[in-house]
């Protein structure tokens, strides 16, 4: 939960400075059409996710009254596929009286089977929500439940609360899971400025112990916040599993989130690699505050965050989802490294919003030359979804330019660099007014394997992500384009293939 009095940060003065200043200009063309953004007014950190009778719960923080920062609730929504999404009224609102205003910061919801809270009734088990409770006015976070018999539509608070108050200004994001083998529901929270992740263990969700702490570790130089902690399989291998912890700051050029993995014994987490070694979920200049579906199909644990506008205003709404990251564990030279991908189950949602423009083709030579794939009418509408590999061959640089006018003096390149070796987004021709200089240009390390690279590229209005080699590596980012900059084409600096090429368009 970004909280306004971090300072020092250049991204998040232009937050604050965005928060002050609401437009009323609508802006259509930058309405995502397959990531989730609420219909009016401001949203921020995913919340309290969980999949109940086969719809996925999607809770997040949002102001129901401006399309700004502030009065901090729970929205709710919910989806069968993750792309389409029916929304439902606030889940928890803020609550105000004439001495204490507490808003609803981020935080998770559990089901609570065995009843272990005592919230149940008539055999019906409680969804119990955990959060913090920020008060602005005695300057003190503390952490708050609520619970639910409405299948999480309305929450009543805990008569009780604070279930754990140290007294602290900074002290949030609670995420809660069951863990079987020592019987108890297992809290981490973020110590935002020790740089600390505490753990607390709790057999009722309403009386908590500590545990542990982790940390000062990795990244230190802003304050944490958003812990999570996840066990996931490595190398497809049932027997074999790792413990992922996930911590959000802000980073050097704006939001950051590195992950730790090691292992989780019911107490401490124990990570693998040095405390100076930082691994990051997303290299782009967006990607914020995710958290995970603990409980999808298939035991498939799929994390989503919150894209972060960045300068430029939205309205009547600002603030969307990422597209759901799969997240899986894999083997590799530098050691266990966390891959991410656009989940399979997507596609059934997908197939409901793709416009009828799709298009697959094979071994297309790309040599020293761009190829137009969009014409009018068909991929020209900045919706797109782009799947594909090139064998390198000799070439330089190899990728796509999307979001493009009609003499390419604006669009935005997304590639592979062969000589740094590097997946990169480059927004210099357009995103100038938008970005801090450092960020024009976004990269992540990556190798080709065997002389073949891979991407998805997914354009989605005024969202960008994009995914090299089956999810090594990840970089999102918010991109403006003009009404009329809709181009796309495949280009190759040098001699190369496209093997494989899929491209569809989204209403």
């Amino acid at each position: 939960m970004i909280r306004i009095k971090i300072i020092g940060v250049l991204f998040i003065a232009l937050a604050l400075k965005s928060y002050a200043q609401e437009t009323k200009t609508p802006t259509p063309q930058w309405r995502p059409v397959y990531h989730f953004s609420p219909p009016t007014n401001w949203t921020n950190d995913p919340n309290g996710l969980i999949v109940l009778n086969g719809e996925f719960q999607l809770y997040y923080q949002h102001n129901p009254f401006e399309n700004k920062w502030g009065h901090m609730s729970w929205g709710h929504a919910t989806s069968t596929d993750l792309i389409n999404w029916k929304n439902l009224p606030v889940a928890i609102p803020e609550v105000m009286s004439k001495d204490t205003t507490t808003w609803i910061y981020s935080g998770s919801v559990v089901e609570d089977k065995n009843n272990t809270s005592g919230f149940g009734t008539n055999g019906k088990p409680p969804l119990v929500a955990i959060f913090t409770a920020d008060q602005p006015k005695q300057k003190k976070e503390s952490q708050f439940i609520a619970y639910s018999l409405d299948n999480g539509l309305t929450y009543k608070q805990y008569a009780a609360n604070p279930v754990i108050d140290l007294n602290k200004r900074d002290f949030r994001d609670p995420n809660v899971f069951w863990h079987e083998p020592t019987k108890q529901w297992i809290m981490t929270v973020a110590m935002v400025d020790e740089h600390m992740v505490r753990i607390y263990g709790s057999k009722n969700l309403k009386e908590w112990t500590k545990l542990s702490d982790f940390g000062p570790s990795g990244y230190t130089r802003n304050g944490w916040e958003c812990p999570s902690l996840l066990p996931i399989t490595v190398d497809n291998d049932p027997q074999k599993t790792k413990w992922v912890l996930f911590v959000s700051c802000g980073g050097d050029h704006g939001p950051l989130m590195q992950y730790y993995v090691g292992d989780f014994d019911g107490t401490t987490f124990k990570n693998d690699n040095s405390d100076d070694k930082v691994l990051t979920v997303d290299y782009g200049d967006a990607f914020y505050a995710a958290i995970a579906w603990r409980d999808a199909p298939a035991n498939k644990k799929l994390l989503i965050g919150w894209l972060q506008n960045g300068k430029q205003e939205t309205y009547p709404w600002k603030g969307q989802m990422s597209i759901p990251h799969d997240l899986t564990l894999k083997t590799t030279e530098e050691g266990v490294r966390l891959f991410q991908d656009p989940p399979a189950m997507l596609s059934k949602g997908l197939s409901k919003v793709t416009k009828g423009s799709v298009l697959s083709k094979k071994n297309i030579d790309v040599d020293n030359k761009a190829i137009t794939l969009s014409k009018k009418g068909a991929f020209d509408s900045n919706s797109i979804w782009i799947e594909a590999e090139f064998l390198i061959n000799d070439s330089k640089k190899v990728g796509f330019n999307v979001v493009a006018n009609n003499d390419q003096s604006k669009k935005v390149v997304v590639g592979y660099d062969a000589e740094k070796q590097q997946l990169f987004i480059d927004c210099s021709s357009s995103e100038r007014e938008n970005k801090q200089a450092v960020n024009l240009v976004q990269t992540a390390p990556m190798k080709a394997v065997n002389g073949v690279v891979k991407m998805k590229v997914l354009v989605d209005k005024s969202s960008l992500e994009v995914f090299g080699n089956d999810g090594e590596k990840v970089i999102s980012t918010m991109i403006y384009p003009d009404k009329d900059a809709t181009g796309v084409s495949v280009f190759a600096e040098g001699k190369a293939t496209l093997k494989d090429l899929r491209i569809r368009e989204l209403k």
